[in-house]
C-alpha cells in the first residue's frame, strides 16, 4: 500500500471457506507486484505435488505504484504452471489492479479446493463464498453477464472468470478479466478449474487521499506528457500492436504455417491497416491508461436463413493475428476474428491454441494422426475446421484432443513430430522469429516468454552477433523487467519509466528508494524466481529446441544449432555465478 511500511495480504482457503489477513512488513523489500507474488508463491507452493493439486496456491498481486500513475495498470498472477510444470507467471490489465487497490489488498493467496463449483466475491471488509453450479459449463462471456446481474454492488468492480477449458483443466486455459483482458499464458485457468473456482469478483470503494499532492501531481503530469507525446500513442493507440505484422513480414520474421515459412503472402490482408479499415469499431483502455491500445473488431455472422445476421465484437492484437492467423494460414481479418471469438468463449490462451493447432495440422499432413482422431481434417487455411477443433480441445472430446490439451510438446511426445512442435521448454512460441535473441531469450526466460527479456527486440537492434553482448543484454533486461514488474508497469511504457522517473514517482508516494535499491530489488526478485524453478526440477541445460527453429531462416538468416546451445550454456554459467554471488541479495 502507498504510504505504508507493510504489504497487506489476503489469504483464502477454499477448502475450509476461511480467510486470514496479514500485514507483512518483511515483504516490503520485494516492493510489490511480481516481487511480492514470487515470494508468496515460494512460501506457499508444494514442489513435491502436481501443478493442479489442490494444495498448490494461486497468488495475485498489484504493484507498488499500481493505478497511481499512467500506464501502471497490471495485476500479476503467480502459480505452478500445468503446461510447463514449473514457474507460472501471467499479467492482465482491465480493472483488477484498481479494484484490489481500492479494496485494500496488495496481494491475494488462494489455496485449497471448493467442495462444489464456486465463486468468491472480495471486498474491503468481506469475502463471500458462493455456489457456482448454475454457471458451471458456461462460456466466459455468458458468466460475465450473469455475475454483473447477480452482483450489482457498489464501488469499482472487476470480474475474472474461466470458460469450459479451465473447468476441464486444459493446460493452457486462460482467465478472462473484464471481457477484453486476460491472464493468458501458462494455464492459470486450469489451476482455477482444479480448485472448482469459476469466478472471482473484486469490489473496491476506498478513497485514499494523496499526502503531498503538489509533488505527486508534478510527477504525474511529467509522466502523462511523456506517454501521450511520444510514439507510444501513435504506435499503440492508432493501429495498435497489429502494426507489427507488416515490418515483421518484410523482415522475414513472421512465423507462418507452423514456421515452415517466415513470411505470409497474404500479410497485406491481415495487417494493422487492414483490420482498422475493415473491422475496427472502437478502442478501449485499461483503467488508468491514456493510451487505449485495446482494439475491438467486428465481424458479421449469419444466425438464421433468410439473410439474418448478427454483429460480433472481438478484441484483437498482434499476438492473436499471428497465432490464429499467419501460423494457421488464415487469409482474411474476418476469419481471424471468428477463430479468436471461439477461443475467447472457450477460455483458452490464443498463442498456445494456435501453435498447438499448427503442430496438429502438420502432424495430420504427415499422417502421424488420423481422421478418426482429429474428427475433422486439419488443413492450413480451413477456418471452419479450426473453429471446431478449438471446441474439441476445450471440451476434451476424445483421447487425441485430451492430449492436445497438454500442449504441443506433450502431444509430440505421444504422436511424434517433436521437430516441429514449436515450443520452448513446454511453452508455445510467440510471434517472433528474429534470431538468436528470440530463441535463447525464450528458452532462458523465467516463464519462457518473449516478455521475460525481449530477446526478439535485442535481435532487431544487434546487426552482427556478439555472443557475450547478447547473453549480457538478455540477462540484464530480464533482471530489469523483474523490477519494472514489481510496480507493475505495462511494458509498452518501459522506455517512459526510466530509473530516474521511477525513483521520483515512488518518492512522491512514500517509497524513498535509490538507484541502488532498485538494483537490489531486481536481483532479489530474479533470484526468487530461479529458486522456484530449481525447486520444481527445471534444468536449463536439459532443454531441447525443435529442429524447425534452425531450418526456417530468421530475419538474420538461419540459426546455427551449435551456437544456440553455446549461448544457452553461457547464460546458464552466468546464472550460476549470479546465484552464488553473495554481493547480490
Amino acid at each position: 500500500m502507498i504510504y505504508e511500511k507493510y504489504i497487506k495480504v489476503l489469504y483464502i482457503d477454499l477448502d475450509k471457506n476461511k480467510i486470514c489477513i496479514q500485514q507483512r512488513e518483511d515483504l516490503i523489500e520485494y516492493l510489490g507486484g511480481v516481487g511480492v507474488a514470487s515470494k508468496l508463491l515460494e512460501e506457499n507452493m508444494n514442489p513435491e505435488l502436481e501443478p493442479l493439486h489442490e494444495a498448490q496456491p494461486i497468488v495475485f498481486a498489484i504493484g507498488a505504484a499500481s493505478t497511481v500513475y499512467p500506464v501502471i495498470t497490471k495485476t500479476v498472477a503467480m502459480f505452478i504452471s500445468p503446461l510447463t510444470g514449473e514457474l507460472g507467471e501471467s499479467y492482465a490489465g482491465g480493472r483488477l489492479a484498481l479494484t484490489m487497490f481500492m479494496a485494500g489488498y496488495d496481494a491475494v493467496v488462494i489455496t485449497g479446493k471448493a467442495k462444489k463449483p464456486s465463486y468468491i466475491t472480495i471486498s474491503s471488509n468481506n469475502v463471500e463464498f458462493k455456489d457456482a453450479r448454475a454457471i458451471w459449463g458456461t462460456s466466459s462471456d455468458e458468466v460475465g453477464g450473469v455475475i454483473r446481474e447477480r452482483e450489482p454492488g457498489s464501488g469499482k468492480r472487476s470480474i475474472i472468470r474461466i470458460g469450459p477449458a479451465g473447468e476441464n483443466q486444459v493446460s493452457y486455459a486462460s482467465v478472462c478479466v473484464d471481457t477484453y483482458r486476460h491472464f493468458g499464458r501458462l494455464g492459470l485457468g486450469a489451476v482455477m478449474g482444479s480448485k472448482n473456482l469459476k469466478v472471482i469478483t473484486v469490489i473496491g470503494d476506498r478513497n485514499i487521499p494523496v499526502k503531498n499532492f503538489k509533488e505527486y501531481f508534478k510527477v504525474y503530469q511529467d509522466i502523462y506528457k511523456k506517454v501521450t507525446d511520444t510514439e507510444i500513442m501513435a504506435k499503440y493507440h492508432d493501429l495498435g500492436t497489429p502494426i507489427n505484422v507488416e515490418p515483421l513480414n518484410e523482415f522475414g520474421a513472421l512465423p507462418t504455417r507452423n514456421l515452415t515459412q517466415n513470411k505470409f503472402e497474404n500479410a497485406d490482408d491481415i495487417n494493422g491497416e487492414a483490420f482498422a479499415k475493415n473491422n475496427l469499431i472502437r478502442k478501449m483502455a485499461c483503467t488508468g491508461c491514456p493510451v487505449g491500445c485495446i482494439h475491438i473488431g467486428q465481424f458479421r455472422r449469419e444466425f438464421d436463413q433468410g439473410y439474418e445476421y448478427e454483429s460480433v465484437s472481438v478484441g484483437y492484437d498482434y499476438e492473436l493475428i499471428f497465432a490464429l492467423g499467419t501460423f494457421l494460414g488464415i487469409k482474411t481479418s474476418d476469419e481471424i476474428l471468428q477463430i479468436i471469438e471461439v477461443v475467447e468463449h472457450m477460455g483458452l490462451d490464443a498463442m498456445s491454441t494456435g501453435v498447438v493447432l499448427g503442430w496438429a495440422t502438420e502432424a495430420y499432413e504427415n499422417k502421424l494422426i488420423t481422421d478418426e482422431q482429429t474428427i475433422v481434417p486439419l488443413q492450413f487455411g480451413n477456418t471452419g475446421n479450426y473453429i471446431k477443433a478449438v471446441k474439441y480441445i476445450a471440451n476434451r472430446v476424445n483421447e487425441f484432443y485430451k492430449v492436445l490439451g497438454f500442449g504441443a510438446a506433450k502431444a509430440s511426445e505421444v504422436y511424434g513430430g517433436k521437430d516441429f512442435a514449436m515450443s520452448f521448454a513446454g511453452n508455445e512460441m510467440p510471434g517472433y522469429h528474429t534470431g538468436y535473441g528470440s530463441v535463447v531469450g525464450a528458452v532462458v526466460g523465467a516463464r519462457h516468454s518473449h516478455l521475460c527479456n525481449g530477446g526478439y527486440s535485442i535481435d532487431q537492434s544487434m546487426k552482427d552477433i556478439d555472443k557475450q553482448k547478447l547473453v549480457d543484454s538478455i540477462f540484464n533486461e530480464e533482471k530489469e523487467r523483474c523490477m519494472l514488474n514489481s510496480l507493475i508497469i505495462c511494458l509498452f511504457a518501459r522506455k517512459v519509466y526510466d530509473r530516474p522517473t521511477i525513483i521520483k514517482a515512488l518518492n512522491a508516494i512514500g517509497h524513498q528508494l535509490t538507484d541502488e535499491d532498485l538494483t537490489a530489488i531486481a536481483d532479489r526478485i530474479y533470484k526468487t524466481k530461479l529458486r522456484i524453478k530449481k525447486a520444481m526440477g527445471f534444468q536449463l541445460q536439459q532443454v531441447k529446441i525443435p529442429k524447425r527453429f534452425f531450418e526456417t531462416p530468421t530475419m538474420n538468416g538461419k540459426l546455427d544449432e551449435g551456437v544456440t546451445y553455446e549461448l544457452i550454456n553461457m547464460y546458464n554459467d552466468k546464472l550460476e555465478k549470479f546465484m552464488n554471488d553473495e554481493n547480490n541479495i
